[in-house]
């Protein structure tokens, strides 16, 4: 039986009021895999855009400030409209069932509340990057309204999710030069084949409960298939980001660096047992240390 997805934080039950532990819980801070996940592709990008760590600027400081915190506010916003979306369904399934709008210690006003405070803090961020960068973030709006739906129409969900969160590749590098250029546009589809590797793996924990309730996903679509194919998820990510550096003439410090990611991506995918749920957990979570280290072959 799968254990609840809430990873208690010792300080923030001991010190904050209840209420406050429920806002935090729904705002997914407990666990922060999803802010890098959805912040590490516009950090690629705005490296790669300004020449690596060594030609930064002042602005492009800024930008890795103002991108960070960005995808703390919008990753929460994801989840809570992803719960209020979720929340007939949050309560059949063990993992899910105690999350704060499902268990009924957030109401659904209180959330949208809370959701429209989220999205303004957005809105103020958003304001301080170019134009070409503003316009996409109103573009990503709608996939993160429609997002959660997916897995009710589609046994492609962890698609939607790749396109949806891997728009701060785009952002990021617009952000910097004003402009997209096809290296930008080979960071996000080697960020959306990231996603439908490591949201496939994610997917795993779920599959007796998704088919119980009828929730489609690839974990479920693939069956025994998901290692193959979630390799050639990985394998096409690395090509159309490996090809991203190579036209942003990322050097070769660059070019030596991206073994590191290559190698983390191969070893976790030979762990990989579709029938173990916990390992898929912490195979997805792997997933940051890949980001990492595109990261920092990016940074030199």
């Amino acid at each position: 039986m799968s254990r609840s997805d809430i990873e208690k934080i010792h300080w923030i039950d001991r010190f904050l009021p209840q209420t406050a532990q429920d806002y935090i819980y729904l705002a997914r801070l407990d666990r922060p895999i999803g802010v890098w996940l959805l912040l590490l592709p516009g950090l690629w990008a705005i490296a790669l855009a300004a020449g690596g760590a060594l030609s930064f600027n002042l602005t492009d400081y800024k930008l890795l400030v103002l991108f960070t915190i960005g995808a703390v506010v919008m990753r929460a916003a994801g989840c809570v409209v992803n719960d209020l979306w979720d929340r007939h369904l949050d309560i059949k399934v063990e993992r899910t069932k105690d999350r704060p709008i499902a268990a009924g210690r957030i109401s659904v006003p209180q959330a949208i509340i809370f959701l429209a405070v989220l999205l303004g803090i957005g809105a103020l961020i958003l304001s301080r990057l170019s134009l070409v960068a503003i316009l996409l973030g109103f573009l990503v709006l709608p996939l993160i309204v429609l997002y959660p739906l997916m897995k009710r129409w589609t046994w492609w969900p962890q698609a939607f999710l790749g396109i949806t969160f891997n728009f701060g590749a785009l952002m990021g590098w617009a952000a910097v030069s004003g402009v997209l250029s096809f290296p930008a546009l080979l960071l996000y589809v080697g960020g959306i084949f990231w996603t439908l590797g490591y949201d496939t793996i994610y997917a795993l924990q779920d599959k007796e409960d998704d088919e119980l309730i009828g929730i489609k996903s690839l974990a479920r679509k693939l069956g025994d298939d998901c290692p193959h194919w979630i390799k050639g998820f990985y394998g096409a990510s690395f090509i159309c980001i490996a090809a991203a550096f190579f036209l942003a003439n990322a050097g070769l410090f660059s070019y030596i660096a991206l073994v590191l990611p290559a190698l983390h991506l191969l070893y976790h995918i030979t762990l990989l047992d579709i029938k173990d749920g916990d390992k898929a957990l912490i195979l997805f979570k792997a997933n940051r240390d890949t980001g990492l280290l595109f990261l920092f072959a990016a940074l030199v």
